[in-house]
């Protein structure tokens, strides 16, 4: 039998207290559609799917859900009976999501809550005409306590794959697909959002993006600066909430069958492998956020 195996990020769930803000921002700045309002929670789509980003209105702010979609070769059933025999307790449910009828929700041991899901429904809102546009949703960072037995559940549970670290313990990146990576794994003693991030198209669609956040009250925080894990040139901002968001191009891509990255010019060796950096900047930039902070 096929193992379970989740092969995207497809849907961030964020607590609001300022949901209406939190909604300007998405859709003027950043370009997305609203596709769905269901019971004052606001369904946003950058493209196909119903969607990406949903904003929940709280008393708190935060992420409520992450949602991976699987790849369909096992039955949510299966994928539960697996679970269970790894000693991850799940529950399935049914029609509690516009766009997914059948899910199953469990947690991390970092206390992440996740939905799994095998199919979404499409939307004809397609991207947005003004605002940054990114193309994709790409990846998500999060402190996690518990963080070994984190990484741990989504390569032995979910199929993620290992790419590189920062640190023997610091930051630990994983994938699920081709990118270098879907996950950054921060070690911890709390379990919190880290930063999100959003793949554009390249160089200039990210030097116009920072027009348009400048424009809209988004200054940025720190880059463009090219990262050694991963190469992604990046640039970082504060959504309104004080979330952090990373837009970023030219992301390393992984050949699991190879054990290494595509062959880039930028590259500092040759076949690059999965390894320990020591630093955050491939070109010597001062990282002047603390995200500890935030």
């Amino acid at each position: 039998m096929s193992k379970v195996k989740v092969f995207r990020l497809a849907y961030v769930d964020f607590y609001s207290k300022n949901a209406d803000i939190m909604v300007e921002y998405y859709t003027n700045a950043m370009g997305y559609r609203i596709s769905e309002e269901v019971d004052g929670i606001t369904y946003l789509s950058n493209a196909l799917d119903h969607h990406n980003i949903v904003i929940t209105p709280s008393d708190k702010k935060g992420i409520r859900r992450y949602g991976y979609q699987l790849d369909g070769k096992l039955t949510l059933e299966e994928v539960q009976e697996q679970l269970h025999v790894l000693g991850i307790n799940s529950i399935i449910k049914v029609d509690v999501k516009p766009a997914i009828s059948r899910l199953i929700e469990l947690q991390d041991p970092a206390g992440n809550t996740l939905e799994l899901f095998t199919e979404m429904d499409q939307t004809n809102v397609g991207f947005g005409i003004s605002g940054v546009v990114p193309h994709k949703l790409g990846h998500v960072a999060f402190y996690a306590k518990n963080f070994q037995n984190t990484i741990e559940f989504y390569r032995d549970a979910l199929g993620f794959d290992f790419t590189d670290k920062i640190g023997e313990s610091f930051a630990n990146f994983l994938t699920c697909n081709t990118e270098h990576h879907v996950l950054n794994i921060v070690a911890s003693d709390e379990t919190r959002l880290h930063h999100i991030a959003f793949q554009l198209k390249d160089a200039s669609h990210q030097y116009a993006s920072s027009d348009i956040l400048a424009k809209q009250g988004y200054p940025i925080l720190w880059g463009p600066s090219r990262h050694t894990a991963g190469h992604n040139i990046a640039t970082y901002h504060y959504d309104p909430e004080q979330n952090v968001v990373e837009l970023y191009t030219d992301m390393d891509i992984f050949i699991p069958e190879l054990g290494i990255f595509e062959p880039r010019p930028w590259h500092e060796e040759l076949p690059l492998k999965p390894k320990v950096w020591e630093s955050l900047s491939a070109w010597g930039t001062e990282f002047v956020l603390d995200l500890a902070k935030v």
